[in-house]
Formats: C-alpha cells, structure tokens, sequence
C-alpha cells in the first residue's frame, strides 16, 4: 500500500544511523561535550566499538537495514524462514560489530532451533530496522504480522515485540496523513501499562533539555528507556536535523533512537526536509 514510501523511509533510517556514527556508543558525559565532532555533518566513528568506521558508513543497524531491504528486493511477501537464511549466511561473515543478539541468535540458528529463533533480547534497535517491510505489506494487518516474524527472528521478547507493534502501528497511521503526537496519545491506550507508562514519560519531558531527559530516561540499549527516549524526540522536535542532533548529542544507543525517530519524520513531513549534505551515505538506494 506504501511502496512508494519505502525507498524514502529506509533512506531516512540510513541517514539517521549514518549521522549517529560519530558518537554511536560514546556514555561519559565530558566525552560528549567535547567530543570532536562536526554536528553539520556525517563524521567518522568515535568509539572503539565501530573502530575504522568512515564518515557515510553505517553502524552494524544499517548495515542490518540493508540487508532487509536487499533481501526484500525481488519479493512481494516475507517469509520469515528465507529471510533468517540469507541473513545468517551473510552475518556469519560480517566484519562489522557482532552484538549480542545477533551473536545469540546465531548460536541458535547452528544448534537447530526451529526459527524464527531469535535471542531474548529486548535492545530497542531492531524497531528501526522496519521500514523495508512496508515494500512487501498490503495491509496494516498484514504489516504488522510481518513486524512481528522480522522482530522475532532476532530479538524474541515480549517486551520488544509489544514495543515494535506500537510504533509500526504508529509508523502505518502516520503514513495515512495522521499527526505524530495526537496519534501515540491516542495509541498507546491500546497497548500495556509499561507501554502507556513509557510514552507518558516521554510526552510530559517535553520541555525537558535533551540530553538531560535522554540521559535520566536511559542512553543505553535497552527498550527500558531508550522508548521514553524517542517519545521524548518526536514530541519536542518536527524539524529532521534539529531531532536527530539533539539525539545524537546525547550519546549511548543514539541510532537506535534515531532510525525510529527519522522513519516517523520522513513519513509525516516528507524526504526533502533530510539535509542533503547528510545524503552521501555509503550506499545509493
């Protein structure tokens, strides 16, 4: 139904995870503040974690969100047993930074596991790696069933699995021309207390200084604050670059808050509001 929103929605993850690179992964406060890094621009890994890492290259997350979306590019549905083989065949020898989940599920996959067999991880990243399943979902249903298989595949929790549904959810109602905070408002009375409790945290942050809210909620991998953490984005910020700099400035697990964040604002204000110096990512889409 979205098909041609899809190309702009990953381009906007892969600019958001692209941006993020510089202090991907950076905790210490003083670092942060002086970290030496152009905010205007994409600029090279800072942390030892994406060691050699350019300016324009990806976390391990985009590099993972291309990979869906090459797998996806001849296919018209997702199959969730395909899409585990073609990743692990391609993970096992990737010379990026092997996180937990992906090490975990990897583990699974050689010991048989009937798939999707996916680690228990509950780490926020794998929601801003959805965009591309819109390319192959007819329906919200549909789409959201998919969510599930692709989240599952390597991240089966509940907790994670709850959270992705919401803001697919979110992300389907958007692209129909809904506003972004009216719409998680009203969404998240669907979904559970912790849910509710999360998006609440966000909203009442709002005036919060960014990197004082980010930083109380959590900068770490988890769902368990990095969820307020994106709340506390799209609540406070409609304009691309003034989101994704006020979240990169805040260090830890920034990308994984910002590939969210960038799919929401590419599909409510469109592309075009991505600065074009931030385009020259390592791949073209």
């Amino acid at each position: 139904m979205f098909n041609e929103k899809v190309r702009d929605l990953v381009l906007g993850a892969l600019v958001a995870d692209a941006y993020c690179l510089g202090s991907h992964w950076v905790y210490d406060e003083e670092q942060l503040k002086n970290l030496n890094t152009n905010w205007e621009t994409l600029n090279k890994a800072c942390s030892i974690w994406h060691k050699g890492k350019l300016a324009g290259e990806f976390t391990h997350y985009g590099d993972q969100t291309y990979l869906l979306y090459k797998f996806l590019e001849d296919k018209e549905s997702f199959t969730v047993s395909e899409y585990v083989t073609y990743w692990y065949d391609r993970m096992k020898i990737y010379n990026g930074y092997v996180d937990g989940s992906t090490r975990d599920t990897i583990v699974n996959i050689e010991a048989g596991s009937e798939v999707p067999c996916g680690a228990v991880s509950h780490d926020l990243s794998i929601i801003g790696r959805i965009t591309p399943l819109l390319k192959v979902s007819n329906s919200k249903e549909e789409f959201l069933i998919n969510i599930q298989q692709f989240v599952k595949a390597t991240h089966n929790d509940v907790t994670i699995l709850e959270s992705a549904h919401f803001f697919a959810a979110l992300l389907w109602e958007v692209l129909e021309g809904k506003d972004i905070v009216p719409t998680m408002t009203t969404l998240k009375e669907k979904y559970s207390t912790i849910i509710q409790s999360w998006v609440n945290d966000g909203l009442d942050s709002k005036e919060e200084d960014s990197f004082e809210a980010i930083r109380r909620f959590g900068p770490a991998c988890g769902v368990d604050g990095g969820f307020a953490g994106v709340i506390h984005i799209l609540a406070k910020y409609s304009s691309f670059k003034e989101a994704m700099q006020a979240n990169a400035k805040a260090g830890g697990d920034n990308s994984a808050r910002a590939m969210i964040v960038a799919s929401l604002l590419v599909a409510r204000y469109g592309v075009n509001k991505i600065p074009q110096e931030w385009t020259k990512i390592k791949v073209h889409i």
